[in-house]
């Protein structure tokens, strides 16, 4: 049953390394969390090491960028796993080929920058979709409006049998008060009209296995030492779920309605939330502190 804490000093004790999320944790797309990343402080100072496992569809460099401009002190973290690396790395080893239609926002084109971590990377080009190979999916074009109006170009793609390639597998995100749709929901509606969707970040392995690597580099921790953090319940406390990790749910991101959080969940909400998504996070608490 999962059990309600109040801080993260509660348990902290008992793992040697967090895999923590960043949006709707660790700040809010605006601004950092004051008790979070002073919770994060603390766990540092005493020995622990912090990876930032973020959906982000941008490499560790963009959001370690990201995460200065937002008020997130270096001191609080010790490395970050992307899903932009991950899909990044897919991408430069030729998964959805070389000529690319890109889907996303401007400022998401950090994902086409070179890459180190593949050896003989492929040539990528971006391309209208009328001659792409494959499509990369950072978000959709528009975040606020519903990804459906997306449907003449997937239907398209599908019948020339294109791989959506999707750098950011969360559905939805709140940046400050208002929600945006993110890659996860344009790839969930690609592979509803019969198309294939690869997926690099949370609840995927391939982000867990990068997480891990980066983790490597600083220590050997095992895997019943390692806590992950997160709001979402469907990639954050689903991936650690099937990566048999322990998680600490943050009930007042996504789901703080559901749970109906305030500065901590409501118990009978939350067990009934956790019961319809089928799900068993080993902590939970209204805000990460």
């Amino acid at each position: 049953m999962t059990r309600i804490i109040e801080s993260l000093d509660q348990v902290s004790d008992r793992y040697r390394a967090l895999f923590v999320d960043l949006w709707g944790c660790v700040h809010n797309g605006h601004a950092a969390f004051p008790e979070a990343v002073a919770a994060l402080q603390r766990y540092r100072a005493q020995g622990g090491i912090v990876v930032m496992l973020t959906n982000a569809p941008r490499h560790r460099k963009s959001v370690a960028g990201q995460l200065d401009k937002m008020g997130v002190p270096t001191d609080c973290w010790d490395t970050i796993a992307t899903s932009g690396d991950s899909a990044r790395a897919a991408m430069y080893r030729g998964a959805v080929g070389e000529n690319i239609f890109f889907m996303g926002e401007a400022f998401d084109m950090t994902f086409f920058d070179p890459i180190r971590i593949v050896e003989d990377p492929v040539t990528i080009t971006r391309v209208p979709l009328e001659q792409a190979e494959g499509i990369v999916c950072t978000g959709p074009f528009d975040p606020h409006a519903d990804p459906a109006v997306l449907r003449p170009q997937l239907l398209y793609a599908k019948q020339k049998g294109l791989k959506l390639l999707c750098a950011n597998p969360d559905i939805v995100v709140d940046r400050g008060e208002t929600r945006e749709w993110c890659a996860g929901a344009v790839a969930a509606l690609y592979t509803e009209m019969g198309g294939e969707s690869l997926y690099f970040g949370n609840p995927h392995p391939p982000i867990y296995d990068l997480a891990r690597r980066r983790l490597t580099q600083i220590a050997d921790i095992p895997d019943q030492e390692i806590l992950c953090i997160g709001d979402g319940i469907a990639t954050d406390i689903r991936g650690a779920l099937g990566e048999d990790l322990d998680s600490l749910f943050i009930t007042g991101g996504l789901a703080a309605t559901e749970t109906g959080t305030d500065r901590q969940p409501d118990a009978p909400a939350l067990e009934a939330f956790l019961a319809g998504e089928m799900a068993s996070p080993t902590y939970a608490i209204g805000f990460l502190r």
